[in-house]
């Protein structure tokens, strides 16, 4: 069956839609025709046929939480509804929002410089390093500084800085003893 097509001719199949009963002689006569998508008015399916079956019964309606929860979230989008503000109000809005925007730019601005300025001090402390030796500027020593600082090799080998201090389940009532003295 093409994706399509309706499953409305096949309703009274699953569910019949009128309530009266036919007389049995009635039955056998009847000769089943099949009814065209158009002549069957467009209503979309319940959710679910639980309530309307409860509420012809007489039983009244016996809500599930669960189905409740269900019914809520998927019925409910995940972001809240925009506000609806008058336009004074509304100007007040944007003009906070966009104060603490600048706000925000200001501090990622400055942070950003603070960051700038500590690599290009490492850029020169590298280079000073490069550059300086013990006995002048010679073939071989040139660099020996600079070389020994950036050597990487057994700075991963060391115990991890987690490991530092004793593993405990909660941590101590006081995080620093002030008044320790040697």
């Amino acid at each position: 069956m093409p994706p399509s097509r309706s499953l409305f001719p096949f309703r009274p199949t699953f569910r019949p839609t009128s309530t009266s009963q036919l007389p049995q002689t009635c039955l056998l006569r009847k000769t089943f025709t099949p009814t065209s998508v158009s002549t069957l008015p467009h209503k979309p399916a319940p959710f679910s046929s639980s309530s309307k079956l409860l509420a012809r019964k007489g039983k009244g309606d016996k809500s599930d939480p669960r189905i409740t929860s269900i019914r809520y979230h998927l019925s409910h989008a995940l972001t809240p509804r925009p506000l609806r503000l008058s336009r004074l109000r509304a100007l007040r809005h944007w003009t906070i929002h966009r104060a603490w925007q600048l706000h925000r730019s200001k501090q990622r601005a400055a942070a950003e410089l603070s960051l700038e300025k500590q690599y290009a001090s490492m850029r020169a402390a590298c280079e000073a390093l490069r550059l300086i030796d013990e006995n002048g500027m010679t073939g071989r020593n040139v660099g020996r500084l600079y070389r020994a600082a950036m050597d990487k090799t057994g700075v991963w080998d060391g115990v991890p800085i987690e490991y530092a201090r004793c593993q405990t389940d909660f941590p101590a009532r006081e995080g620093w003893n002030h008044g320790w003295t040697r």
